[in-house]
């Protein structure tokens, strides 16, 4: 591999392909050929991309038993449950606050925390 000694490398049509080839028959890594070749993974990554070799891309394979799935699902479930819990309490707070300064103005206090400490109500 190069080290970053300020040249910047243009690669030809035909090397590129060249590279590429050289993966599709499978002999060696992708990591293998970027040092037979000098160049990094990400580049070839970038060639694969250019001239569309998705093929070539390396693939994420997630094996997952019925047990894990069913706990996902469950801790999925769990999750938008505490969520919507928590947008109802967030409402109710608000609409309480709400009150509390409809009722502080009505009852001419100057402002809630008044109104708080004299019901004895904490803040």
């Amino acid at each position: 591999m190069y080290k970053n000694d300020g040249y910047v490398r243009r690669y030809s049509e035909s090397f590129k392909l060249k590279v590429l080839a050289e993966l599709t028959k499978g002999n060696h890594s992708k990591r293998q050929i970027a040092l037979t070749y000098g160049v990094q993974s990400s580049t070839i990554n970038g060639w694969i991309k250019k001239y569309n070799r998705t093929d070539l891309m390396n693939t994420r394979v997630t094996v997952q038993t019925d047990d894990e799935l069913s706990r996902i699902k469950a801790l999925q479930k769990e999750l938008k449950q505490l969520k919507d819990l928590l947008i109802k309490k967030d409402l109710e707070k608000l609409v309480t606050d709400s009150y509390l300064e409809v009722a502080a103005q009505d009852l001419g206090f100057k402002d809630v925390e008044e109104l708080k400490k004299k019901l004895n109500i904490e803040p």
